[in-house]
């Protein structure tokens, strides 16, 4: 019982506070409106403002969930909200951009596999509220079913990234981005089953180690932003096979137990 009592803490104060219950759902508009300026950056030829612009709005994206977990504030509302936003943020705005950047040189063929994410990217969103409704009452997975949304929008900027760092033509060759975006959206509406760290909790012998690395992985994307952000990128796929490995004695250590049962 006292370790619930932090969470329950946590959440008689948001009830106190004011605003404090529409703390998530603002984070969700404010990674809503990022991602919208992203179209905007990408209209207008800014390209590393548009790829900044998405990497925060996937960063709030990660923020209000947590945030509406930790305050007790999980709403139906708010799950459709968050859809709909990462519709514009993972969905349509990354394709604008890598359309813009590259894949306007492939006239109609170009901007039907900019479509072709757009589509897989709602698809994966509805399936996903579809097995969220479906699991209120079941134990919560610990894997997801394809890509998610965020992480495919960071994956095929991947050319990109790279392109940042030499100035490389290949990396911005429409046929390689185009062949590149094709496949990340098959990623993304397929049952691959990929990591998820929703349900996933740091225990507390661990928790120094995990603040010194969150500070010296937010310095190194200071210092070394594209390079931070391909090798992340990178190490996310590498980690793809993970997924499909059924929870061994080691990951469910570091899996939170179910709740027990109010008495």
């Amino acid at each position: 019982m006292s370790k619930r009592f932090p969470r329950r803490s946590i959440a008689a104060l948001s009830e106190e506070l004011p605003f404090g219950k529409f703390i998530p759902n603002a984070l969700t508009v404010l990674a809503l409106c990022t991602g919208a300026t992203a179209i905007r950056f990408a209209l207008s030829g800014h390209w590393q403002a548009a790829v900044v612009a998405i990497v925060i709005a996937a960063v709030l994206d990660t923020l209000d969930g947590r945030i509406a977990r930790l305050l007790g504030l999980d709403s139906k509302f708010g799950a459709q909200l968050d859809s709909l936003a990462d519709l514009v943020s993972f969905g349509i705005a990354p394709s604008v951009l890598v359309y813009m950047w590259t894949l306007y040189q492939g006239g109609g063929a170009g901007w039907t596999i900019a479509l072709v994410f757009c589509v897989c990217c709602a698809i994966r969103l509805a399936r996903f509220n579809i097995q969220s409704d479906e699991a209120e009452d079941d134990a919560p997975a610990n894997h997801f079913t394809g890509v998610p949304a965020p992480a495919a929008a960071c994956l095929i900027l991947l050319p990109m990234l790279f392109h940042f760092q030499g100035s490389i033509a290949f990396f911005r060759d429409p046929f390689l981005n185009g062949g590149w975006m094709a496949f990340v959206s098959i990623l993304m509406v397929s049952r691959l089953p990929t990591l998820s760290l929703k349900n996933m909790y740091v225990p507390r012998i661990l928790k120094a180690p995990a603040i010194l690395f969150v500070g010296l992985l937010l310095a190194c994307t200071i210092v070394w932003p594209w390079a931070t952000l391909t090798a992340a990128a990178l190490l996310y796929l590498g980690l793809l096979p993970v997924g499909s490995r059924p929870p061994g004695p080691i990951r469910q250590k570091f899996t939170r137990p179910p709740a027990p049962p109010p008495i």
